[in-house]
């Protein structure tokens, strides 16, 4: 008994340290080595190309561009969405502004119409990624860009979304999310600054292997179809990554999004969303490693089955320590850390109010939404309707 519990606590806990904080320390090292052997005349990544220099004032050679924005209840945000749209740096003829509403009960298409929507889809309530997909199938755009409504643009963002699609290689690009209003307890902001520093690097070696639904943008022709509990964020790049595409990051294409101010609502959010996790990993096939390129695999699996399978390897080292308790020091200063995480989250509104304290609340509540999500899955199904986030508009 206690060899097993040793075998599963030097599995699981360096699995977990490797997954928050070793994997991008391993991910410097891997671009480190490759600028090095570029530098040096060796194989050199795919080249991120741009859009031909002057092409601002030639707005023929640009391409035919649809901004698709799902919408739901979005009366309060969804003009000056549209409006934001239209002062983008891209030729008025070649960008078509597509608002896709899921069965809003409130006035969302009539004020998407009166800013200036080039259409304005009104369809029965079915989900977002159904909204995006009867969208998509009314687009005239050789290239799709999403937004969410309630996302704001810089002037620029457009064009250095779409310039790595100059490469015939690159089916999907994601840019940069800054939320705003970050005086509440979320630390999510602070988590997508990691997280963006991540997809740098990934983006730099085999491509992303997650986006945001702020701001990204797929090939017309590498789009696919995607059930009702799908996501584009999760599902583009792994599966593109199996037809031979890349999918990067793209830094300087930015959008600003208000934040979910507490953590509990940014909580209640992740739940949602890893509802339909599941139907991802395992009805979509990102578990399954055949086409996968294997840098890429290495990405998926370090960085999404890994965080994913976080909870459920706590739940393990913290049963095998307690088998290891009688083994020596070391296993009781393992499971005081373990318990001292476990208190501070729980207790976090008796306790001083500094950044230890709401870093452990937000890590635990974060690994309770994976495991939340799966029971939600499991009672109710996968769902696909959507909600918005309170205090993000």
């Amino acid at each position: 008994m206690t060899t097993l519990a040793s075998i599963v606590f030097w599995v699981c806990a360096p699995a977990i340290l490797f997954a928050q904080v070793g994997y991008p320390f391993v991910l410097r090292v891997l671009v480190t080595g490759r600028r090095g052997r570029e530098t040096m005349g060796g194989p050199r990544a795919p080249r991120r190309l741009g859009l031909p220099s002057g092409t601002a004032a030639r707005g023929e050679e640009r391409p035919m561009v649809s901004l698709i924005v799902p919408a739901y209840d979005e009366e309060e945000v969804i003009a000056a969405k549209v409006e934001n749209a239209l002062r983008l740096d891209w030729p008025r003829e070649r960008l078509q502004i597509i608002v896709a509403d899921d069965g809003s009960t409130d006035a969302t298409p009539e004020r998407a119409r009166e800013a200036g929507a080039d259409l304005v889809l009104e369809l029965p309530p079915a989900g977002k990624v159904a909204a995006l997909n009867e969208a998509v199938s009314d687009a005239d755009g050789e290239i799709l860009a999403f937004s969410d409504a309630n996302s704001e643009w810089a002037p620029n963002a457009l064009e250095e979304l779409l310039a790595p699609f100059a490469d015939e290689r690159v089916g999907y690009v994601c840019g940069q999310v800054r939320f705003l209003d970050p005086e509440g307890d979320n630390l999510e902001g602070a988590y997508w600054r990691y997280e963006m520093a991540i997809r740098a690097m990934e983006s730099e070696l085999a491509g992303i292997t997650a986006g945001n639904g702020a701001i990204y943008a797929v090939r017309r022709s590498a789009y696919e179809e995607l059930p009702p509990s799908g996501s584009h964020d999760l599902s583009f790049p792994f599966r593109l990554a199996k037809r031979g595409l890349r999918s990067l990051y793209a830094p300087r294409a930015r959008a600003e999004e208000k934040m979910v101010p507490t953590i509990e609502g940014e909580f209640a959010r992740k739940r949602r969303m890893m509802v339909g996790l599941w139907d991802i990993v395992v009805g979509e096939g990102m578990l399954v490693p055949r086409g996968y390129p294997p840098l890429f695999a290495f990405e998926l699996f370090s960085h999404r089955l890994l965080r994913y399978a976080t909870p459920f390897l706590h739940v393990l080292v913290l049963l095998a320590n307690l088998v290891l308790l009688g083994s020596g020091w070391f296993y009781y200063l393992t499971l005081i850390a373990q318990l001292a995480l476990l208190g501070a989250a729980a207790l976090s509104n008796r306790l001083p109010d500094d950044a230890v304290v709401r870093i452990c609340r937000y890590y635990v509540l974060t690994q309770a939404s994976i495991v939340l999500g799966l029971w939600d899955r499991w009672r109710h199904g996968s769902g696909g309707r959507w909600e918005k986030a309170a205090g993000t508009r």
